[in-house]
């Protein structure tokens, strides 16, 4: 090994320890392998390419990958405390430049929302119960609250009582019983392709409602497709909220983003550990204590969530409590309604798509 190698190799690491390329990990190259640029520290001041050992342990490699992913060791672990029990202070010291010691706000984000919707997959394929509100006909059910999603899109669908499993169910449009030909279903400010194939999917209802009885976790699954990108596509809409009802703070509106991000991330997280929780609770039994305490858990770790929410604007946004109070309850009214209305959405659309 050359002396420049053997120089890099036992370089000294930064004061905090963290914002280097440990030793064990570097390859001790004195010129960078992409560009040929002569090395003085673990990274190439030219291209940026790391000096870093790849032929290694497979284990090692993974751990060393998730480091990377979450910064595992150092910046994930002090991330945690202050997204879980400080509202508003990663966006905080984020926005006063205090970023490299904690994970990025969309590394964050992706981390917590794969996390939460592979607990929530992987719980969704518990036997699931239908309950029918004292009707022995699941399917006859399941068409009434399809019915239900339809009359939230096209606005103006009612249901009559339902038919037996074999027939169609006897749905109402402007006031006239539904027809593919002559009566069918027409969502404005949607292209005639896309109502046609509302209507098509609309007639293969009395099968899929067959389907969903005889497999409900088909359907949980369609539907958790669909949630990831949508919450994602949520993130700036969420942002553009904010930033419409604190116009006058004088905000960019990436600075709103990033609270949009820290907060999604911290919900994340927070509704992951709530459903372990309630699904050890159940897994216990009513009677035995670990259960109980799940529970109370469980509910301290809900009710803890809209505080947070909340104490996050009054530390981002530096206004009175009144203020915020005020400003809280527009933005979660405005996200509530829309959030609600993106919900029946995706049910209505995993349902056609089924």
């Amino acid at each position: 090994m050359s002396e420049t190698a053997g120089e890099l190799s036992n370089a000294p690491a930064d004061p905090d320890g963290h914002y280097t390329l440990a030793p064990s990990r570097r390859a001790g190259s004195a010129d960078c392998l992409n560009c040929g640029t002569a090395l003085a520290g673990p990274f190439c001041h030219y291209c940026g390419q790391p000096d870093r050992r790849i032929m290694r342990f497979f284990p090692v490699l993974l751990r060393e990958f998730l480091e990377d992913f979450v910064d595992f060791d150092s910046r994930f672990t002090r991330t945690v405390k202050p997204l879980l029990l400080r509202p508003g202070r990663l966006t905080r010291d984020f926005l006063e430049g205090r970023r490299y010691r904690y994970t990025p706000p969309l590394r964050l984000y992706l981390f917590s929302s794969i996390l939460f919707f592979l607990v929530a997959t992987a719980l969704s394929f518990v036997p699931i119960q239908i309950t029918t509100n004292g009707d022995d006909d699941p399917v006859a059910a399941i068409e009434d609250n399809a019915v239900v999603m339809a009359e939230g899109m096209a606005g103006n669908i009612t249901p009559d009582a339902p038919d037996p499993p074999d027939e169609f169910p006897n749905l109402q449009f402007n006031d006239r019983p539904w027809d593919p030909e002559t009566n069918p279903v027409a969502i404005p400010l949607l292209p005639q392709r896309l109502n046609d194939w509302i209507n098509e999917e609309i007639g293969e209802s009395p099968r899929k409602a067959r389907d969903i009885a005889d497999d409900p976790r088909a359907f949980v699954g369609e539907v958790m497709d669909l949630l990831p990108g949508t919450m994602f596509v949520l993130l700036p809409v969420f942002a553009l909220i904010l930033k419409f009802w604190y116009l006058f703070a004088r905000r960019y509106y990436v600075e709103h983003l990033v609270l949009s991000l820290h907060n999604h991330a911290f919900l994340f997280v927070v509704m992951s550990m709530v459903l372990l929780l309630d699904t050890i609770s159940d897994a216990l039994g009513s009677g035995a204590w670990g259960s109980h305490a799940a529970s109370v858990l469980g509910a301290v770790m809900f009710c803890w969530m809209p505080v947070y929410l909340l104490m996050s604007l009054k530390t981002v946004y530096r206004q009175s409590w009144p203020m915020t109070l005020l400003k809280g309850l527009l933005v979660w009214v405005t996200y509530t309604v829309l959030a609600s209305t993106v919900s029946l959405f995706i049910a209505l659309l995993g349902f056609l798509m089924f």
